[in-house]
């Protein structure tokens, strides 16, 4: 209980964080063609033309949520988020480009893979569904569901990654170098053979 109440609290200060932020106006209605254009000759080379990323090292967004990438965008041309390719490619784009093209990354059909190490992936698998008690880590479907379809805005999709970009994000929490006050404290807590299972598993989500 005192595990779960732990990070129990650090969901309550990011809700209410939200919950204090001021009313946002209405966005205007995601531009389809505006969306498809940006990803086909800005996002294509890493994320392919269809949200299916040709590179293991960057993430697939066919299927991602609308708004956690339009958040995201948001967060590298602030440079809230350090990525310089990113912070780059971000700069140019309106907050309704960035709504276009999320809401044309959402409509794409997602990705299907499988996990390539069965037992690997068994290990990873206690650890999503149930966290670890011993390490103070929670079960990591808490945030991103059962499927690893998360929750719009907040939690990505993470189901049929690439385990090698999972293991980047995961190390560049640990370490600091990405920042979240949800996600550092938990992944300093994994080994890398947790964070091995754990990535495993999610690439073999659907």
């Amino acid at each position: 209980m005192r595990v779960l109440t732990g990070f129990a609290g650090l969901m309550a200060l990011v809700y209410a964080s939200a919950a204090g932020a001021a009313e946002p106006a209405a966005p205007t209605k995601p531009d389809l063609q505006r969306g498809q254009q940006i990803a086909t000759t800005v996002c294509a080379a890493c994320h392919g033309a269809n949200g299916m990323s040709p590179v293991p090292t960057q993430p697939h967004l066919a299927a991602q949520h609308q708004e956690y990438i339009a958040a995201q965008l948001a967060r590298f041309k602030s440079g809230a988020r350090q990525n310089p390719i990113m912070q780059g490619m971000a700069a140019g784009l309106s907050p309704e480009d960035m709504r276009s093209v999320g809401a044309y990354f959402e409509m794409q059909k997602p990705v299907h893979s499988a996990a390539r190490d069965k037992a690997r992936a068994l290990a990873g698998q206690k650890i999503w569904r149930a966290g670890d008690k011993q390490l103070g880590v929670p079960a990591c479907a808490g945030c991103h569901g059962a499927g690893g379809h998360g929750i719009p805005a907040q939690y990505p999709r993470l189901a049929g990654q690439y385990p090698e970009m999972l293991m980047g994000w995961l190390k560049a929490y640990a370490t600091g170098t990405r920042a979240s006050d949800v996600m550092q404290p938990i992944a300093a807590r994994l080994s890398e053979n947790d964070m091995k299972a754990v990535v495993e598993y999610i690439s073999g989500l659907q």
